[in-house]
């Protein structure tokens, strides 16, 4: 799905907002791929997208075999919010901050999710803000659904927490530029 336009897209939003943003572009179909296969198969309930960019998850997760209906995506960009209804009708899109769920989702789409599965540059906020993101995400996820999120670095953009979540790498994705890691969050 991620076009030259995209990359371009992307890189502009970066110049602009690199903090918002946080990468110069669109993460690799490997990459998508390996996140999407995180998210329980038999699980018919929703799937909540954090920071969907371009919609190279989620187009991921809509070969994955998850219906657009099931995917309830929340964009900051507005124009990455444009650009995702036209690619992706039937995913119920939410222009807001992934930050603050309590105050972004309508009351009908606040879950329970199969899975979260998120591509938000979490090593832009702080780490009290990353903790509460992840447990947020993790309240709104049914019978062990878990938190999907990639980083490059070597080590979980944040570790677990006792007694509130673990963490463990499900990848390597060497395939991306730059190599990436998929980790998956359950609530302790």
């Amino acid at each position: 799905m991620s076009s030259p336009s995209d990359y371009l897209r992307f890189f502009r939003t970066w110049l602009q907002k690199p903090r918002l943003t946080g990468a110069v572009a669109p993460s690799g179909k490997a990459l998508a791929r390996a996140m999407a296969a995180q998210v329980p198969n038999a699980d018919d309930r929703p799937v909540l997208e954090l920071g969907p960019g371009t919609g190279v998850v989620t187009e991921a997760l809509i070969e994955r075999g998850i219906a657009p209906e099931r995917i309830v995506s929340v964009e900051f960009n507005p124009d990455f919010c444009d650009l995702l209804r036209r690619r992706f009708r039937g995913v119920n899109l939410v222009e807001g901050d992934a930050y603050d769920l309590d105050a972004t989702l309508p009351a009908r789409l606040r879950g329970p999710y199969a899975a979260v599965v998120s591509s938000l540059p979490l090593l832009n906020r702080g780490h009290d803000d990353r903790v509460q993101l992840i447990a947020s995400a993790l309240r709104r996820t049914a019978n062990g659904g878990g938190y999907i999120q990639f980083s490059y670095g070597f080590g979980p953009p944040v570790a677990a927490v006792p007694n509130r979540f673990s963490v463990r790498r499900t990848a390597l994705v060497l395939a991306n530029v730059p190599p990436a890691r998929v980790w998956l969050y359950q609530a302790a």
